[in-house]
Order: structure tokens, then C-alpha cells, then sequence
């Protein structure tokens, strides 16, 4: 019998997200060979090389897109380097999976797309809950009719972020790296979730600002989305409140659907009749059925569920967000 086809990896930064999901997952699965890392400091890049058992690390991410070993990047970099990093790889032959937000613009999102497909590399984004149980099990309520016609959903996304200047993530703070506040940062997580759900976005209404913090970015925003065919939704994003939220909520004309915690997978669902709880449990590594189904897809030859043109529509929402802050800001002064 034949060896298993593997997918042989670099990775473009070594930060949290790589630590605690990307590294792990490409150590995992039977499918991927973690080859190369690469690092701004060089020593860190070799700490994370031997922690997981990569054969070789950069310094620069130019390098490590060169390495001929290497069949595909994943990309764990802030969000003003994402554009120029798949590019690059891209035009090496290497295979991108970049992480969230795609871009810092609709425009970089094209130069990706465009980049990829004249490369004849696939492209796809990190937007892992994509691939919850409880996303499928929430469409499949609705699709069935159950609890009847979706007529509201709401998101809360609430996480405390006040960094020190040492903070490593202190970045996200800075708009011409990160692009924006939560809304960009984790905001267009959800804005993911509810296109799954609901499919394409007709209207956008928005506010945003600094309800507590005096910084570049707002700390606080709400957006109101009105589905081509679906119902309306409310997204509110917070980097000031104390208490965590990770909430979806959906009322709907016989029934509703609450979800206290999305990352947990528990639903309980509402009839005209009855109530029940539910429990799809997302896997323990979060990132890893998004990377599983990136690398079938490359070895498949076919496209990823969620793949470029995806991550550009939540990025053309989320552009519009900020173009409308921006327009409601200035009305407002």
C-alpha cells in the first residue's frame, strides 16, 4: 500500500493563534507535515520550530516562501501583512491559508483571489466556526421550518481588551496594522456565522465609537443587517464591556433558537409546543476541521468551504461598517 499523500506546511508567524490552534492542528492531522516556521525573533522561531517539530525557521517569511519543501503557508501574521504574504506565496506555488480577517481592504482581498487563481493554488480563510456542529444543526432547524421564518437575530461578541504598551497584541490597537477595533478583530467572525445562516447582506446600519476607551480604534459598535432574504440581525461588538458574551440569538415566527455560549455548542430551541436543549460540541482544537477541510480540498483538487471569495464578502461588509461609522461620526460632530 502506498503512503498517504501529505500536504507539507510553513507557517507565517508564531503567535498565539499559531501556538494554541494552527501548530497543534498541523501536528495532528495525518495529513499535514509541519516542514518550516519563521519568526521576527529568530531565537522564538527556533523555540517554536523544536516545540513542534518543524525541520527548519526564518527569520524573514520571504525565506520560508521560497523553501522548495514547502506545498502551503499558513498565514497567523497581523492583518496589514496578509495581502503582501499571500501574494508572495502564491506566486512560489504555495497553497494559503490565511487567517481573520482576510484583508485590511476588498481591494487586497482581489489581489489575493487574483494572485491564487492565476497560480492555480487554492485559497482559504480561517473563519473556523464555519465548521461548528452547532452552525449546521442551527441551519437545519431553520431549514426545516420547525420554528418557522427567522425574523430576528442577534449577536453579542463581548471580550475585555485593555493592553499595556508592552502587550504583545497591543497592535490590534493601531488601525493602519489591525484596520480596526473588535468589529474587524472578531466582529467578522460572526459577520461569517450569520451569512452561513442567512446567506447574502441587501442593507447595512451602524454605530460605533469609544464608549470607555481613548484610542485609535472604536471600542464599541453595533451593526444592523438586513438579509436579501432573511431576517433583520443585529451584531454588537465590545472591547469595554467586563462580562464576556458569545451569544446568538434567533426569533423566528413559530419558535426561536438561544445560544448562551456558540463556542460551547449548546442550543435550546423554542416551539409553539415544546423546549429543548441540544448539545453539538465543536471540536477541542477549534481550528482544526477548517484546516482538515483546507487540506482535502487541496488534495482533492477542489475548492475549500471557505475560501476566498467568502472571506472578501465579510470583508466587503465589514468595509461598509466602517464607511458608515465614518459617515455617522462626522454627521454626529
Amino acid at each position: 500500500m502506498s503512503a498517504m499523500k501529505k500536504l507539507r506546511w510553513g507557517l507565517i508567524g508564531c503567535g498565539d493563534i499559531a501556538r494554541k490552534r494552527a501548530a497543534p492542528a498541523l501536528v495532528d492531522l495525518p495529513a499535514c507535515e509541519l516542514v518550516a516556521v519563521s519568526r521576527a525573533n529568530f531565537d522564538k522561531a527556533e523555540s517554536f520550530a523544536r516545540e513542534f517539530g518543524a525541520k527548519r525557521w526564518y527569520k524573514d517569511w520571504q525565506e520560508l516562501v521560497a523553501d522548495e519543501e514547502v506545498d502551503a503557508v499558513y498565514i497567523a501574521t497581523p492583518v496589514y501583512l496578509h495581502a503582501e504574504q499571500t501574494v508572495a506565496s502564491a506566486e512560489a506555488g504555495k497553497h494559503v491559508l490565511c487567517e481573520k480577517p482576510m484583508a485590511m481592504s476588498t481591494l487586497e482581498c482581489d489581489l489575493m483571489i487574483a494572485a491564487c487563481e492565476a497560480n492555480h493554488v487554492r485559497l482559504g480563510v480561517a473563519y473556523y466556526r464555519h465548521h461548528y456542529p452547532a452552525i449546521d444543526r442551527i441551519k437545519e432547524i431553520l431549514r426545516t421550518g420547525e420554528i418557522g421564518r427567522a425574523i430576528i437575530a442577534q449577536v453579542n461578541a463581548f471580550e475585555r481588551f485593555a493592553p499595556d504598551e508592552a502587550h504583545p497584541r497591543r497592535w490590534l490597537l493601531e488601525k493602519d496594522f489591525s484596520g480596526g477595533g473588535p468589529m474587524m478583530d472578531f466582529g467578522c467572525h460572526r459577520i461569517e456565522v450569520l451569512i452561513n445562516l442567512f446567506g447574502h447582506v441587501k442593507e447595512i446600519k451602524t454605530l460605533a465609537g469609544n464608549v470607555l476607551f481613548d484610542r485609535e480604534v472604536e471600542d464599541t459598535s453595533t451593526a444592523l443587517l438586513q438579509f436579501e432574504d432573511g431576517p433583520q440581525a443585529t451584531l454588537s461588538v465590545t472591547h469595554a464591556a467586563f462580562e464576556p458574551q458569545d451569544t446568538l440569538d434567533i426569533f423566528c415566527s413559530c419558535g426561536s433558537i438561544q445560544v448562551d455560549a456558540l463556542n460551547e455548542g449548546e442550543i435550546k430551541v423554542r416551539t409553539k409546543e415544546s423546549e429543548r436543549v441540544e448539545v453539538h460540541t465543536p471540536h477541542a482544537n477549534l481550528h482544526q476541521p477548517l484546516i482538515a477541510d483546507f487540506v482535502e480540498a487541496v488534495l482533492n483538487n477542489r475548492t475549500p468551504q471557505v475560501d476566498g471569495h467568502l472571506g472578501r464578502e465579510i470583508a466587503k461588509i465589514n468595509e461598509e461598517i466602517y464607511r458608515n461609522d465614518e459617515r455617522g461620526m462626522k454627521s454626529r460632530s
